[in-house]
């Protein structure tokens, strides 16, 4: 097709020409190294910017899914709805690697279960702590603390934390939201392994699910000085009928005064979770 604007075939081409160059450095970018004098260093502050949070799987704009549990029952899907374009899901390309989650066709049934259910189940709306890899790509910072010896991650979300260990001290003793992480290095990849995680948090706002046999593997490199490439692979037997990743950049947070506030979410919830049971129930 002839173009009407005779130097358009000539901007695409400087674009990809520019697109590749681009990817090409970052496959040879050398971060500055951190305190150990050997590793990169990847303190600082960084964010996802995408819509996993919503659904990790390729989704179109769609209505918040959500029957609530009202004094007499479930009110109407139409009332909880209302919430309009706030309660809305924004369309989103994915975070799996190769579209689909490979759900057992049980647990798929309790997805879509969960999914329907979000506002009553999804364990955000009750400021419990989002677990891994969640904690990553949910619409809120996370700072790195990386020492000579030791590395520590702070969330701005429910004022999570991630104490890593160095060295493996063996199976976690009790399970526990944010798990057990143990860090490793592949090179310039960063690589924490995660066990011990309950089973209560959830990977996303559609209802995606596991048990307490979960196992993360996340591996953190530096692609630029500003940003990260991040992958997840997830394993859980009794959910899933395979391993699968997930991946996406992280980019640092550039403000002269980037920091993490407080966000304590519980007593914003308290009304939520147990308001049903004031003697004078709020208007």
């Amino acid at each position: 097709m002839k173009s009407n604007c005779p130097g358009k075939p000539i901007f695409i081409s400087v674009l990809i020409l520019f697109a590749s160059a681009t990817q090409g450095a970052d496959s040879q970018y050398s971060a500055p190294r951190g305190p150990d004098g050997v590793h990169p260093d990847l303190n600082g502050i960084w964010q996802a910017l995408n819509e996993a949070n919503y659904d990790l799987e390729v989704h179109m704009a769609r209505k918040a899914m959500a029957l609530r549990e009202g004094p007499h029952g479930k009110v109407p899907a139409k009332k909880v709805l209302a919430l309009g374009a706030v309660g809305a899901v924004p369309p989103g390309l994915g975070v799996v690697e190769g579209g689909k989650i490979p759900y057992k066709p049980e647990a798929l049934a309790k997805k879509i279960e969960n999914q329907e259910n979000w506002l009553d189940r999804d364990p955000e709306i009750k400021c419990y702590l989002p677990g891994v890899p969640r904690a990553t790509y949910m619409p809120y910072p996370f700072q790195v603390f990386q020492g000579q010896d030791s590395l520590f991650i702070s969330y701005l979300y429910a004022g999570a934390v991630r104490d890593i260990f160095s060295k493996d001290p063996g199976p976690a003793p009790v399970d526990s939201w944010m798990g057990q992480s143990v860090a490793s290095w592949d090179g310039d990849t960063l690589v924490l392994d995660v066990t011990g995680m309950n089973g209560d948090t959830w990977f996303d706002r559609s209802g995606n699910h596991h048990s307490d046999k979960l196992h993360v593997v996340e591996r953190y490199t530096p692609m630029g000085p500003n940003h990260l490439h991040y992958q997840a692979t997830i394993t859980d037997p009794e959910v899933f009928t395979e391993a699968w990743k997930i991946s996406m950049p992280l980019y640092r947070r550039m403000e002269s005064n980037a920091q993490l506030l407080d966000f304590k979410c519980v007593a914003f919830v308290e009304e939520l979770m147990y308001g049903a049971w004031r003697r004078k129930p709020l208007d």
